[in-house]
């Protein structure tokens, strides 16, 4: 009877202490954190790209001692559909075209027509007062399609500007971009570079990320996954934010509870990206998408290999761009990165949420930093010192 009470109570004090593990959640520290602009919402619409690197440039303003500004994030996605439908046209319609990009699309931008404030150019000019852009697309789509099918067997001048006028129709006239209070706030974009890390090309140099929304085909540089993780933590520790572009298909990225992690225990991927895959849920199916732990728990071992693996499998994708501000600790001393989305501020976090780093390890595609971010020794390698 004795050993049968001992080892009720050994069960009961299990059970017990599973269950406070659970109520204890995730518990976090914050170890630095990078000053941001508030949290937006990018709505109907697959433009992350935009909504992350804009993100990144407010706040690096804030870091260079300029006042807060809220920039456009549509003057970005309207002058970047301008150079999308060009390359469509010059490649014969063999170049990506849709909503997607990446961070470098915003950049560019800036070097050609600079910036505007989000109440110098709103991008809603379609009877809405959110942002849904299924119809432009579509719209945009067909309007190429039709323009690389020559049917004059010699391209008119007009389809350009035919094309132009879709756009300002959809996103509004682009106002004069000189008088801005943008214009000469002393940004430079040559400041900046991206960096990814895939062992199929040599370390330590640059080449042609292949991924679908890389449609203007620039390079990154390329260096070991160690070296990246050390990039990424540097320039945070010193101030810096990371413009971060990675996979979320994980069942395991749970935004609704604030975190993503990458279980030993694997779970069954979802399909799409962005928060589209949300909508049309019911709570119910929605909390049986998500993974059931309630708590830190084992995590995968992620290395060159693996990571390399996921990539040429294509269960790592470019599917989301978000904004690296911070990095923190859980109770059991785990490193995550404090990660700004663009979903508005729903969720346990107020829109941020917690990416683990072995998450971060596997699911990155590529970072944007400035220059200034970089160790020396790694700026050194990649010859930018």
């Amino acid at each position: 009877m004795n050993k049968i009470v001992s080892l009720l109570i050994v069960i009961l004090l299990v059970a017990n202490a599973s269950i406070n593990a659970q109520e204890q959640g995730f518990q976090f520290k914050m170890v630095k954190e990078v000053n941001s602009s508030p949290v937006k919402n990018q709505q109907r619409t697959g433009t992350c790209w935009s909504f992350a690197t804009t993100s990144y440039i407010e706040t690096e303003l804030l870091r260079m001692g300029k006042p807060l500004f809220d920039i456009s994030e549509m003057f970005f996605v309207r002058q970047a559909y301008n150079s999308k439908a060009i390359n469509y046209v010059r490649y014969h319609g063999n170049n990506n075209f849709g909503q997607g990009g990446q961070a470098h699309d915003v950049f560019d931008v800036i070097r050609t027509h600079g910036m505007l404030t989000e109440k110098e150019y709103p991008g809603l000019n379609y009877g809405s007062e959110s942002h849904a852009h299924a119809e432009l697309e579509a719209v945009l789509k067909a309007f190429v399609k039709a323009v690389v099918e020559n049917p004059n067997r010699k391209l008119t001048t007009a389809w350009l500007p035919a094309y132009n006028s879709i756009l300002d129709a959809y996103l509004g006239n682009v106002p004069d971009v000189k008088a801005s209070p943008l214009a000469n706030i002393g940004f430079n974009p040559n400041d900046y570079i991206e960096i990814t890390s895939f062992n199929h090309h040599p370390f330590y140099s640059q080449f042609t990320l292949e991924i679908p929304d890389n449609w203007a085909h620039r390079s990154y540089y390329n260096i070991p996954l160690e070296d990246l993780i050390k990039v990424m933590k540097n320039a945070i520790m010193n101030g810096y934010s990371v413009c971060w572009d990675g996979d979320v298909s994980e069942k395991s990225f749970a935004y609704s509870k604030g975190v993503a992690v990458l279980p030993e225990e694997r779970v069954e991927e979802m399909t799409g990206s962005d928060k589209e895959r949300w909508i049309g849920l019911s709570e119910k199916d929605r909390k049986a998408q998500l993974f059931s732990f309630t708590a830190p728990v084992p995590e995968i071992k992620v290395d060159q290999v693996n990571r390399q693996a996921n990539f040429d499998n294509l269960t790592s994708t470019d599917d989301h761009l978000m904004h690296l501000t911070g990095l923190a600790t859980d109770q059991n001393g785990a490193v995550y990165f404090y990660t700004k989305n663009s979903w508005g501020t729903d969720g346990i976090h107020n829109g941020y949420l917690y990416m683990s780093e072995p998450f971060v390890r596997m699911k990155t595609i590529a970072i944007m930093i400035h220059k200034s971010a970089l160790p020396d020794e790694i700026a050194k390698k990649i010859g930018l010192k």
